[in-house]
């Protein structure tokens, strides 16, 4: 079944049909249920029992739980994108964004984060994958951005954007250290970690005048 909505509105009004509907309540049901238990923890089941629907409802949308699994990575990896905006000449605004976007939405993080856990596998890249589509496409603007002499080109584009993003996501990765923060940090506000990634990416890769 196509992934397009388009062709399910109706055409008097434009608003969903009842499969429309059907099919995103499946998505976002999913959601919950990928981001609480992972891809091989998640049950159909219980996608259904949430999106009012029937397991063989589900099937006839999505071939499985990956196929489900990646449609949603897919859609939240395109809204990620658009929150945060790389500019490869401001990585430090960059970093401040996705810090704010996941702390903002740390269901979305773990969202993502299963699927590195349980799909990625580095000795055979899928380029389908849409997380690796992603990474793809920042590499090649950090590589530009080098040629136009805008970032510095001493460093590879791909450590580039693994430091930057292990910056950026470095508290919603490290959630035992989160909860320190109001006994241990000098400043324990939210504003402060984030003013140190922010600082810490513009000590490796200042932002071009």
């Amino acid at each position: 079944m196509p992934d397009s909505t388009s062709a399910n509105r109706t055409p008097a009004t434009g608003e969903p049909t009842a499969a429309e509907s059907t099919r995103e309540r499946i998505v976002t049901a999913a959601k919950t249920e990928f981001s609480q238990h992972g891809i091989a923890g998640a049950r159909v089941d219980r996608i259904a029992k949430r999106a009012r629907t029937s397991t063989e409802r589900v099937y006839a949308y999505f071939r499985g739980k990956e196929a489900l699994y990646a449609f949603i990575a897919r859609r939240e990896l395109a809204v990620v994108a658009d929150a945060t905006r790389m500019d490869p000449t401001d990585l430090p605004g960059y970093a401040g964004r996705l810090f704010d976007y996941f702390s903002d939405h740390p269901e979305h993080f773990r969202l993502i984060s299963w699927g590195r856990l349980e799909l990625v596998n580095s000795a055979s890249p899928d380029p389908d994958d849409p997380s690796q589509a992603a990474i793809t496409h920042k590499i090649e603007q950090l590589r530009r951005a080098q040629e136009a002499g805008t970032l510095t080109p001493s460093w590879d584009p791909v450590d580039v954007l693994a430091l930057v993003n292990q910056i950026a996501t470095t508290w919603a990765t490290q959630t035992e250290l989160c909860a320190m923060t109001a006994e241990q940090a000098r400043d324990p506000a939210a504003t402060a970690r984030r003013a140190a990634v922010v600082d810490a990416v513009q000590r490796l890769f200042p932002a071009s005048a």
